[in-house]
């Protein structure tokens, strides 16, 4: 099952965000979503867990939450055409477990 983890601090890992869900039960992949452009993470991520039972658990665990100074937000993933906006975003995915930062991008600002 594929959760949408919102508002995260700019500073978090991809590494840190499948650590948070683990907590649950095994995680397929996790992701932090970044702009194309900048790499700078877009404050979104999205978790895969092998388990829909564990994944509703974490869901209803980590919703509202803080991490990393920051109330996160926890829901099941909808597809791209069931956004309420409909509008079309220019980031790509890291999944690379690099944090996609270089030393004049790591301020928390």
């Amino acid at each position: 099952m594929n959760i949408y983890v919102g508002n995260l601090a700019w500073k978090t890992k991809r590494k840190e965000l499948q650590d948070l869900f683990e907590n649950f039960g095994e995680v397929n992949n996790a992701f932090i979503v970044r702009d194309k452009k900048t790499r700078r993470s877009r404050g979104f991520g999205f978790v895969e867990m092998a388990e829909e039972k564990e994944a509703h658990q974490a869901i209803e665990k980590l919703n509202n939450t803080v991490f990393h100074d920051r109330t996160i937000i926890v829901n099941e993933a909808r597809p791209k055409d069931e956004q309420e906006d409909g509008q079309q975003y220019d980031y790509d995915f890291d999944d690379s477990g690099d944090d996609g930062n270089t030393d004049s991008d790591q301020s928390d600002a």
